[in-house]
């Protein structure tokens, strides 16, 4: 991280520190996130369950989950572009390949998938197979399935820039202002409530037949990465204003709470999936925060943390490996503590502090040894990028 020398839209610049830092920000989300699993109603599955419960983190996994991984996907798809530009299709593949391709195969194959067959195995693997194919393979997947889909979209993405010459022309789109942003959560709400008819939160199939996917949210994924790839031609992340930036933090923060009041008053009638008018509500709510959210972050942090910082800088440098390590380190905490008597709250915090120092100290540690670099998604020690892997 740092100020580096990158061309972009033709001519020299500073690296965006800024973005490297909310990048490392959407990793903390993701692990807080899981932090909070063990202690509230989560709609899906989680390895602990403790005594201590609570109901209010039903809106916290509501409110998180409306933009946590859609704001990775964003900020992922900027930097597709101008590596696709500097390396050419197969450099780019293969970059890809390297990775995130070598750690996805590598804990999906070597890691998850001995152990869940060791702890739920069936007699004839055929039956074991079938079972996670069922579940949409997600036991294996596990919080990977976004590094494959990521992977997939940089496909889809080399796809559409060997057919499409004007796309790789592109440059200085226009900014979009507040009716585009609204007209296009209006959209997007309605693509995201027509496929939870069929799909309801929290239910994983197997997405193009080898990975999971929670169709619920994968409208807001493709075209969270599609609209990060635009920004970039559009340079939209430096060029809007402080001011509408802010603008949209504050929808994106007051429809956040806004969860918590509804859940808080028994207001909470919106619905997972299906026609009924509770389903649009929740695909329209979590768009909206989505879309406010993440465009008032990027401009909050652009000019908070738009400065080099060393701290910052190996935190940053260790995210991917967070990202993969941090189940283990938080299930292990969360299990450690189960026997505590504890407010579920407080046993939250101890897990988010505990669980995020820990993720990031053992990457950056594993980070350390030539073997496991390769698996974690690092490159040799020359290379200065701080997340090589989102780009």
């Amino acid at each position: 991280m740092g100020y580096q020398s990158d061309l972009v839209h033709g001519h020299v610049e500073k690296r965006l520190v800024f973005i490297d830092t909310l990048r490392l920000a959407a990793v903390v989300f993701v692990i807080v996130h899981h932090a909070a699993q063990a202690y509230g109603p989560t709609g899906g599955f989680w390895p602990v369950h403790d005594r201590a419960q609570s109901d209010w983190f039903t809106p916290f996994y509501t409110a998180n989950a409306a933009f946590g991984m859609g704001l990775m996907f964003l900020l992922a798809g900027y930097f597709v572009p101008p590596s696709y530009d500097r390396k050419g299709a197969r450099r780019f593949l293969m970059g890809r390949w390297r990775r995130i391709g070598i750690p996805l195969a590598t804990f999906v194959l070597l890691v998850h998938l001995p152990v869940v067959y060791l702890v739920e195995g069936a007699p004839q693997s055929q039956l074991f197979f079938t079972g996670l194919y069922e579940r949409g393979w997600q036991p294996i997947y596990l919080h990977l399935w976004f590094v494959a889909h990521l992977l997939l979209y940089c496909l889809a993405y080399v796809a559409l820039r060997q057919t499409s010459g004007s796309l790789g022309r592109a440059r200085k789109l226009p900014l979009p202002g507040h009716a585009a942003i609204a007209s296009f959560i209006a959209a997007l709400a309605l693509v995201t409530w027509f496929v939870r008819v069929w799909y309801p939160v929290d239910k994983w199939v197997p997405f193009l037949l080898i990975m999971p996917a929670e169709l619920a949210h994968v409208p807001q994924y493709m075209a969270f990465f599609a609209v990060g790839a635009l920004a970039y031609h559009g340079d939209w992340f430096r060029r809007m204003s402080t001011t509408d930036g802010l603008i949209w933090l504050a929808v994106g923060v007051i429809a956040s709470g806004g969860i918590y009041v509804a859940f808080g008053f028994g207001w909470w009638k919106m619905a997972p999936g299906g026609l009924g008018l509770e389903s649009l509500m929740r695909s329209s709510w979590e768009t909206v925060i989505a879309v406010g959210a993440s465009t008032g972050l990027i401009i909050a942090f652009r000019e908070l943390f738009d400065r080099p910082n060393h701290l910052l800088r190996v935190m940053a440098e260790a995210s991917f490996g967070a990202y993969i390590l941090h189940p283990a380190i938080v299930v292990a905490l969360q299990a450690a503590i189960a026997d505590l008597t504890m407010a579920a709250f407080v046993k939250f915090v101890y897990v988010s502090l505990l669980g995020t120092a820990g993720a990031f100290a053992v990457a950056h540690l594993a980070r350390q040894l030539p073997g496991i670099r390769a698996v974690l998604g690092a490159t040799s020690h020359g290379e200065t990028s701080s997340v090589s892997w989102w780009s």
